[in-house]
């Protein structure tokens, strides 16, 4: 128990309780935005609430903005694609960072038309330079742009739990910066004295002053954004590193303390047990003159060093348990790597041995430290029977042992089938296993032709479908479920808004012919994309059925409708309409969804349009084999020898990923369940064969006066089967109380599932039934004489 315990500890330490490694790091915070006319708790930042807030704001020391990128290397040796970090050169400062070697980026460089400059990783600089200080000063070409790289970041730098290979500034041209694109982050740091509600205040007086600094986007007015109902959402920056991962780490450390509870009442069970056979011993120290406190206190201390014991076993195990942890947990929980055994776990180690040495050893203390003279004197006597006071401290703590497991093993049983339930889910793709992505990108530095970037992208399509073992293949902005997407406006023809008023945000998607076809989703109506609409740029689009519904009640309905992206653009036509998508997340609504062809005449303000960044499905049962990627790999640079393949995995890895969390904690929550069932029963066992002992006389005279062989057996394993039952009635109750702290965890399950609650206390009552029984059996085989005889 200890040492699971401690195991849990280390993780929320790591995750959550450390501070950042950055200066000063409470007074970091996020800057957000709330946005409740469009449903949006969170909302991002944008050039214009950037320099609102560096030029007008009154809480903040400074402020940046920062996103993650993708950046392509060209030039030497095979193109590769790494990581990189835009900043606005405020973000460094603001952390408190400095390059070991060169300098940061002034604020020259980070502005347009100014010499392109870049900052290496600790790693990178490593892996591509050598650690060679001749690095400064060299001009690899980065998306087709050659950048001087003026210095070299810490080794133990991270941004967040996000490790760049490379750093560069975002060069924001303020002459054109419009409302809206609220497409970034914001951080800044508080000025001294500063608090979050200030900070908040200072935001929310802001925000207008931004509408008036900035013109709208085109096609929008001012009254739109206003409409928007924007606020702030200042908080602390650790926040953005660790989402929501607190609420699954506060559950499994509630679940792993009420195993160590189960363990504690185990031994408290065993030490009462230990105290009656001292009772003698215990009256005999009393009559010499030893008082309830010194007795006590030596109970207490010898259940406390049992404590200690325990703990310093518990960190071998807790040690052991975190190699398990980490192996187990999803990919996307922050800082799991700096889980140790720590000086503050070894704290907390001590603290909770101490106390379970007290908690287990408070019972026997207390009942048995202040024995009285008379009946411990004359305890052990012949002619005694046990009688029920005797008894009734071990049978509490066998109901508090039921019920605390029960309310484990339900908290496992909701996760089941939780994870059941996730598995029927339609995510919009079949045979993932079967399908491998790679995301491709083509700057407009390398090739500056739309045109020509579309061909190219054909092009690869082309040789990549002629590679042996390939069925279909297609190119899309993001596939199902790797969070590449974005989200905006839709106008519908008969559906008008009101000039400032801004209809819901949709997903946007730009696809090619066969996308739908390759990941194996299917059309509701309608008909699919065609290399003619391609090549003649017709303005066509295809939408998700629930948006379909949504407008216009039927998918088949919506065919031949009208939709654009902006009041000022042409309209497009309906041509399709396909399966929902769980894009989000399995246990997440399907989001509306919009399909664009990948290339377009025009497209907001681009003219003409085409996906720069795009992700290639590839449908093959080969997918996953290094020998075809590398097959793939030279069919794509047999069309451009420049293009690195990013973020190569299958979407059977993608779906993983997404229920990571859900599966990890199914399975931490089995893992407890089984432990406290396992503790619980092993209590059942404990009690009933103590009780079978003790009452060896009673069963020898019932057995000489002709009880039958069940009657007698079934005495015990009632009384089991009653503890168990009080335990289950207490559980329950518990259960329905705490269970819906795990709501946010579940999904199409009721966190007061009657099946569950119904199948758990069912399987625990038979468990103890045998649990009861194998004690129950061995009273059967009392020969009445010895019985007799045995006091």
């Amino acid at each position: 128990g200890i040492g699971a315990n401690t195991a849990i500890f280390s993780v929320i330490n790591a995750v959550l309780l450390r501070p950042l490694p950055y200066a000063d790091p409470d007074r970091l915070v996020g800057v957000w935005h709330t946005a409740p006319a469009i449903n949006f708790k969170q909302l991002n930042a944008s050039y214009a609430t950037y320099f609102t807030y560096r030029e007008e704001g009154r809480a903040f020391l400074s402020s940046g903005l920062w996103d993650r990128d993708s950046l392509s290397i060209t030039g030497s040796a095979e193109p590769e694609q790494v990581a990189g970090l835009d900043i606005t050169y405020e973000v460094l400062p603001i952390l408190g960072v400095q390059p070991i070697l060169g300098r940061s980026f002034t604020p020259k460089e980070d502005s347009p038309g100014s010499p392109e400059t870049v900052l290496l990783g600790y790693d990178y600089w490593q892996r591509r330079f050598g650690g060679s200080h001749s690095a400064i000063g060299q001009r690899p070409v980065i998306d087709g742009k050659a950048r001087e790289i003026i210095g070299v970041l810490p080794r133990s730098f991270r941004f967040l739990d996000f490790n760049p290979a490379l750093v560069v500034p975002m060069r924001i041209d303020r002459s054109k910066v419009y409302l809206g694109n609220f497409s970034f982050q914001g951080v800044a740091r508080l000025k001294p004295g500063v608090t979050l509600t200030q900070a908040n205040a200072d935001v929310a007086r802001m925000i207008p002053l931004s509408f008036r600094k900035f013109p709208p986007a085109p096609g929008f007015s001012i009254k739109t954004f206003e409409d928007l109902g924007l606020g702030p959402d200042v908080h602390p920056f650790k926040q953005d590193l660790t989402g929501d991962i607190g609420d699954v780490l506060w559950v499994l450390m509630g679940t792993t303390g009420m195993v160590l509870l189960i363990a504690c009442a185990n031994v408290a069970n065993l030490l009462l047990v230990r105290a009656e056979g001292r009772q003698q011993e215990l009256a005999i120290r009393a009559a010499l003159g030893a008082g309830w406190g010194r007795i006590a206190r030596e109970l207490l201390t010898e259940s406390i060093v049992l404590g200690i014991l325990g703990g310093v076993l518990g960190l071998g195990l807790a040690y052991a348990s975190m190699r398990l942890l980490i192996a187990l947990a999803p990919a996307n929980v922050p800082r799991l790597e700096r889980m140790s055994i720590d000086l503050p776990a070894l704290l907390f180690t001590l603290v909770i041995s101490v106390a379970s040495g007290i908690l287990f050893g408070l019972i026997p203390a207390w009942k048995y430290g202040r024995a009285r003279l008379a009946t411990g004197l004359r305890d052990g006597g012949r002619a005694l029977s046990q009688g029920k006071e005797r008894h009734r401290a071990r049978n509490v703590l066998v109901v508090v042992q039921v019920a605390l497991a029960l309310v484990l093993l339900v908290s496992s049983g909701l996760m089941i089938r939780t994870f059941y339930a996730l598995s029927r889910v339609q995510p919009g793709f079949t045979n993932p296993s079967e399908i491998l992505t790679v995301r491709i990108s083509i700057p407009e530095t390398q090739v500056k032709d739309a045109d020509q970037t579309a061909r190219i992208e054909r092009d690869i399509l082309l040789k990549v479908a002629a590679v042996p073992g390939v069925s279909a293949t297609a190119l899309g902005s993001s596939i199902t479920l790797d969070e590449y997407h974005s989200n905006d406006t839709l106008f519908p023809a008969d559906h008008p808004y009101a000039d400032s008023q801004i209809p819901p945000l949709r997903r946007f998607k730009f696809v090619s012919p066969g996308y739908f076809q390759t990941v194996g989703r299917s059309f509701m109506a309608g008909r699919n994309l065609t290399w003619t609409d391609i090549a003649e740029k017709r303005p066509v689009v295809l939408i998700s059925d629930n948006l379909a519904r949504e407008y216009w009640r039927d998918p088949g309905a919506a065919i031949g409708k009208r939709v654009r992206e902006n009041p000022q653009d042409q309209w497009r036509e309906v041509i399709g309409v396909v399966a929902d998508e769980r894009d989000d997340g399995l246990n997440k609504k399907a989001p509306a969804v919009v399909y664009w062809p990948y290339v377009q005449k025009e497209f907001w303000d681009m003219a003409p349009f085409v996906q720069r960044s795009a992700v290639f499905a590839i449908r093959s049962p080969r997918a996953g084999s290094s020998a075809f990627l590398k097959e793939i790999q030279q069919a794509v640079w047999s069309v451009n020898p420049d293009l690195p393949l990013a973020n190569v995995r299958t979407l059977a890895e993608i779906e993983k990923k997404s229920t990571a969390r859900t599966s990890f904690t199914m399975i931490m929550l089995i893992l407890a369940g089984s432990m406290a069932m396992l503790l619980g029963l092993i209590g059942i066992y404990g009690v009933i064969s103590y009780s079978v002992t003790q009452r060896t006389r009673e069963i020898g005279i019932r057995v000489a006066l002709g009880a039958q062989q069940q009657t007698v057996t079934g005495m015990f394993v009632r009384q089991g089967l009653v503890l168990t039952v009080m335990g289950i009635v207490f559980g329950l109750a518990a259960a329905v109380a705490l269970m819906r702290m795990m709501s946010s965890l579940l999904f199409e399950i009721s966190a007061v599932d009657p099946m569950t609650y119904g199948g758990v206390s069912l399987l625990l009552a038979a468990a103890a039934v045998a649990a009861s029984y194998v004690p129950a059996r061995r009273a059967v085989d009392v020969d009445p004489v010895e019985a007799l005889r045995a006091e």
